[in-house]
């Protein structure tokens, strides 16, 4: 009962649409209706604002960090500390809330690995950064700092649960990303302007 209740909490964490209440509550917008349609900080930043934006993204992190911590204080070991932030990250692409159609885990992924190894966060935070800088598209950092993540679990830690968690996750956002990966190769992937 206690592994499912960590499961559960962590998934209804996950599930929690920051993007969509931050929009709403201060602009009236909702952004799966705008922009690229998703429900993440990216979009959200498009959309509302850098406010808004910044606020999505502390949400999103913030519930991938909280799943982690709640495991973890309900006694859950290290097999939970990851599931739960397995489940946290599928609550923000598959939330109950908004029909099972969230956003693409990237930001939820990241509060998971602080919470986790903050090491590898460090990392994929500078792979995202570099990614980013160069192209001005946040998609391009998280395909680089995700497609990483397997090989930095290796060096870092090299556990074959922390392997599958990298792998699952890896694969999970890089499905998320299907659409991204095909207009980047159409070059018609929407740039960040400062």
């Amino acid at each position: 009962m206690k592994v499912l209740f960590i499961l559960v909490t962590a998934y209804l964490l996950g599930s929690i649409p920051f993007g969509l209440w931050v929009s709403l509550w201060g602009k009236g917008i909702d952004p799966r209706t705008s922009g690229s349609g998703n429900i993440g900080a990216t979009n959200v930043l498009r959309t509302v604002g850098k406010a808004g934006g910044a606020l999505t993204l502390l949400g999103d992190l913030g519930k991938g960090y909280l799943a982690v911590l709640s495991a973890s204080l309900l006694g859950g070991g290290e097999p939970w500390r990851f599931a739960a932030g397995l489940a946290a990250i599928i609550g923000h692409v598959f939330p109950v809330f908004l029909k099972f159609r969230g956003g693409k885990g990237v930001a939820t992924a990241f509060g998971v690995l602080l919470a986790t190894s903050p090491w590898v966060a460090l990392w994929l935070f500078c792979l995202w950064s570099a990614g980013f800088g160069i192209m001005g598209i946040s998609s391009v950092g998280a395909l680089l700092a995700f497609g990483a993540l397997p090989i930095l679990a290796l060096l870092f830690d090299g556990t074959g649960l922390f392997l599958l968690f990298a792998l699952l996750t890896s694969a999970l956002i890089y499905l998320k990303h299907i659409p991204n990966i095909q207009r980047l190769i159409k070059g018609t992937e929407a740039r960040i302007r400062a």
